[in-house]
């Protein structure tokens, strides 16, 4: 005897929606491991003189840091280049955040361009930014013994003027001046170390080269201006230690700048080092590849995260 069960189609369909969403429902534990990371946006660090000394303009910067108590990390400023004429402080964010994950407070600073102000303005807009973020390091849980610096190009150039002249007072002007501007370490991406021997044709052409507009004057015939504004020219065994980066193709500031940059930190027993990295010409995206980043992760941790006992 045969028998027969009858079901229907739609509680077949049910049932399976039923064990579809079993499937679906779970429950898991999390350990939290990381903490919450926050963006402060146009945080104003410093005011200066605008419009022919007119005016007041307000200077800019965006931080990325862990909200973490009473745990502090090293800070690593970023300076963005651009010839000394122009700059973002948005351009390398999502790069910065990375250093954030990394263990870092990253910060990406405005400075006033060569058709704002002649240097040392923007150097002293750096030391400005780094002087406001130790007087407020318990606001973005910052260790404030341990600062690094970071940029490219032009921002390379003001990197490593930030590195090398350390609290000398005549580049500390503005508020906060009760704090120190030093920094513990350095990065410099293809930075023109020496702007007197930047590559022109003739002393017209520098006129209105990039270099001499940073001065404010043609740096072939102002040499001794022209050094004031040269890092190679600031060099000392005090120097924090230095992570140079240049690309052995780069047809706007000669690799040689920073081999020179690497001679004279050598000479005085600085702790320094240069990576080449081959077939990459000036802002390549080379620079921007997970290997290179691993490389300035790694000095920053080595130079500042691992001394770091907070």
């Amino acid at each position: 005897m045969c028998g027969y069960v009858t079901v229907k189609l739609s509680e077949l369909l049910c049932g399976n929606k039923n064990q579809e969403d079993q499937a679906m429902k779970k429950t898991i534990q999390v350990e939290i491991k990381e903490p919450q990371y926050m963006v402060d946006t146009n945080v104003t660090f410093a005011q200066v003189r605008d419009w022919f000394g007119h005016t007041t303009k307000d200077l800019k910067m965006d931080i990325i840091f862990p909200e973490q108590g009473k745990k502090k990390s090293p800070c690593i400023i970023w300076i963005c280049g651009g010839a000394w004429q122009q700059m973002s402080r948005s351009a390398h964010l999502v790069y910065l955040a990375d250093l954030a994950r990394q263990g870092f407070v990253a910060a990406s600073v405005q400075y006033r361009t060569s058709n704002e102000a002649v240097f040392p303005a923007q150097l002293q807009d750096i030391k400005a930014a780094i002087r406001y973020l130790r007087a407020h390091a318990e606001r973005y849980c910052i260790d404030s013994e341990h600062f690094g610096v970071m940029g490219e190009s032009a921002g390379g150039h003001l990197t490593a003027m930030a590195a090398l002249t350390g609290d000398r007072r005549e580049f500390d002007t503005g508020d906060y001046l009760e704090y120190s501007s030093a920094v513990q370490a350095a990065c410099p991406w293809y930075l023109p170390a020496d702007i007197t021997k930047m590559p022109v044709d003739t002393a017209r052409d520098m006129q209105a080269a990039p270099e001499s507009l940073l001065i404010g004057m043609n740096a072939v015939h102002h040499q001794k201006e022209a050094l004031n504004a040269c890092p190679v020219s600031y060099v000392t065994k005090q120097a924090p230690p230095f992570l140079l980066l240049h690309g052995l193709c780069d047809r706007t500031v000669p690799f040689s700048q920073s081999e020179a940059m690497y001679a004279a930190l050598e000479e005085k027993g600085a702790d320094v080092q240069l990576v080449a990295i081959e077939g990459a010409d000036h802002a390549d995206i080379r620079f921007f590849q997970r290997e290179v980043w691993d490389l300035i992760t790694g000095f920053f941790k080595e130079k500042l995260a691992e001394k770091s006992g907070k």
